[in-house]
């Protein structure tokens, strides 16, 4: 019975020597991404794809093939 008294007394004076030293927590600075400067950048890829298409259409002959079967 002595050694679980003595057991507590010291495990409530580990704990009262640890109060009141809690440390501010430290915050990281906000990351914030640049901005692009470019004004063309949402309109690249729609006129790529409108080159695409133009080009597979200019390619494309008005001959038709048609097999008989």
């Amino acid at each position: 019975m002595k050694k679980i008294a003595l057991a507590a007394a010291l495990s409530l004076a580990a704990t009262t020597a640890f109060a009141g030293g809690v440390a501010e927590p430290v915050m990281e600075p906000e990351v914030v991404e640049a901005a692009t400067s470019s004004s063309s950048g949402g309109i690249i890829v729609p006129l790529l794809l409108l080159l695409v298409i133009a080009a597979a259409i200019a390619s494309s002959s008005g001959d038709e093939v048609i097999i008989d079967g």
